[in-house]
């Protein structure tokens, strides 16, 4: 074979390896861009899908998190959206934790809107013959007894009213009180400090 043969079959050899190269190069780039896409959209995927609320449950806290530490905001206060049927923990204009709620059906029974303060009245149960239910975990916000934050309603004998409850967070059917799930009641009751403001708004 003469030199200049080799040459060639030197180069061709060569061209060869690089192309091979290129290829392998190509292949992995785009199967590693398919795998990004994927990974990428399957991360907004789970970021769209994925909430902190649970579901409606009267039983259940409202959040799959933990209720926030009001000794770290000490200007907490909260907002009840009569429209959405939602308590909101807020400090400013963040929200700390939103709660299914249950507002006034209307009428005599309306839920008053404007600013309000939580009272020093509070208990852990209570029935009103009148009105044919009671609550428990209540908490006074206006009238020092008569409009307040609790669970959903209870009959004579302490039982909950399934009806009733069922229908928290998705109608507006109370006597005017704020019903809440038993748990969010509860940490109302237990951590919401007399003084704190509560604004109610028709939004």
């Amino acid at each position: 074979m003469n030199k200049k043969v080799k040459q060639l079959t030197g180069i061709t050899i060569i061209l060869f390896l690089a192309m091979i190269l290129i290829v392998t190069f190509s292949v992995h780039e785009t199967e590693y861009a398919a795998t990004t896409n994927n990974t990428n959209k399957t991360e907004k995927s789970t970021t769209t899908k994925s909430s902190v609320m649970n579901k409606v449950n009267w039983k259940k806290s409202s959040e799959k998190v933990a209720y926030p530490d009001l000794s770290k905001y000490p200007n907490a206060w909260i907002h009840v959206s009569l429209a959405k049927n939602r308590t909101y923990i807020m400090n400013g204009n963040d929200v700390l934790y939103t709660m299914y709620c249950s507002t006034g059906s209307g009428g005599d029974n309306a839920t008053p809107t404007g600013t309000y303060y939580i009272q020093a009245e509070r208990g852990t149960s209570f029935y009103s013959a009148k009105g044919g239910e009671g609550a428990n975990y209540w908490v006074s916000w206006k009238d020092h007894g008569v409009y307040l934050f609790h669970t959903v309603p209870v009959d004579e004998n302490g039982n909950y009213i399934l009806s009733e409850a069922k229908e928290l967070g998705k109608e507006s059917n109370s006597h005017g009180c704020v019903r809440l799930s038993v748990p969010d009641a509860k940490w109302i009751y237990n951590n919401v400090p007399e003084g704190m403001k509560v604004s109610i708004t028709k939004n």
